[in-house]
């Protein structure tokens, strides 16, 4: 599993990283990022909550 954040959907609200900070964490433009494009397959399930959790749908599976 890979995914990406859309650095103009995000709106800082930080949902990803408080579900899942293993993957994701604020870039210098106090956006989510992701920092890993291969997921550990033990993060998965927590991407995936993230994922379904984000209001603006900025992450995105790839």
């Amino acid at each position: 599993m890979k995914v990406t954040v859309d650095q103009e959907l995000c709106i800082s609200c930080g949902l990803c990283i408080s579900i899942c900070e293993e993957v994701f964490h604020w870039n210098d433009d106090d956006k989510a990022e992701a920092i890993t494009s291969d997921v550990p397959e033990e993060l998965e399930r927590d991407v995936e909550e993230a994922l379904e959790s984000c209001p603006t749908d900025a992450i995105k599976q790839v």
